[in-house]
């Protein structure tokens, strides 16, 4: 007689994913996200509306009193309030992810054999794509408003692309708080405590040189102020290689911390 190994109650783990094989489910996973906009075109407006709104108030309200006129002030903030947009849209990422987990969704793609990271980097792509249509929608309305271009085509599309860099690392420290709190609302209370200190002390609205000397110190180590003053020199001239060096050094540190610490609260949570 041979001794049969009863086999019922186990369950096949499914089965990892390579690296290639996780990118393509992570693009699968992009397009999931940004198909729903087709039926949900509220999504957008977080991407849409607020970045007109900062683009007409501060330029309008306050660019005459700030430059002397709303043209050169136009000139001058337009390039910050696209890096300002850009990091107040991460806390969508942060938002995204914490509803979809307490919501179950998760729990399903968790069933599936794809890597654990690709529904992580999904999201971010997703949203990557509506920061490059915020931007997009930034220079177009400042176009209209009399904005002009300084240089060329590849710098502009260098500007996108550094914004965008930057933006998928900073979306990280969104998504580490995101996994750590239980409702969404609480990753925007986190991220507008964080967000508006960064952004509004720099040079994104006004010029370091009117501030005192005191704050001007933390002002020209900002990452913003890099990254604000690095994208002017794309738009309409001036210095670009060290601000836009600092500004990946940044991104890279960011990175390198926040994205492990993410992937680890995340499959604690899920």
């Amino acid at each position: 007689m041979t001794t049969m190994t009863p086999t019922f109650g186990t369950v096949a783990a499914p089965p990892r994913s390579r690296p290639w094989e996780g990118f393509v489910q992570s693009l699968t996973l992009s397009w999931r996200t940004l198909v729903q906009i087709k039926h949900n075109p509220m999504e957008l407006i977080d991407f849409s509306i607020q970045p007109i709104m900062f683009l007409l108030l501060f330029t309008y309200v306050f660019g005459g009193a700030i430059a002397g006129s709303t043209d050169d002030y136009l000139t001058f903030a337009l390039a910050g309030i696209i890096v300002q947009n850009s990091l107040f849209g991460t806390l969508n990422t942060g938002v995204g992810l914490n509803t979809d987990v307490t919501k179950g969704v998760f729990d399903r793609l968790r069933a599936l054999p794809i890597a654990r990271w690709s529904p992580l980097a999904g999201r971010i792509g997703a949203d990557m794509v509506k920061q490059a249509w915020a931007m997009a929608l930034l220079l177009g309305l400042g176009a209209i408003m009399g904005f002009r271009v300084s240089t060329d085509l590849p710098s502009v599309l260098a500007a996108f692309g550094l914004v965008l860099v930057f933006a998928m690392a900073f979306s990280w420290i969104s998504v580490l708080v995101s996994m750590l709190v239980n409702e969404p609302e609480k990753v925007m209370i986190f991220g507008f405590a964080v967000m508006f200190p960064l952004t509004f002390v720099s040079n994104v609205f006004v010029p370091a040189s009117t501030m005192p000397g005191w704050l001007r110190g933390f002002v020209d180590v900002n990452p913003v102020t890099k990254l604000a003053d690095a994208v002017r020199g794309l738009l309409v001239g001036g210095p670009v290689a060290g601000p836009a060096g600092a500004s990946l050094l940044w991104a890279a540190g960011i990175l390198a911390i926040f994205a492990p610490l993410a992937v680890a609260a995340f499959k604690r949570r899920v």
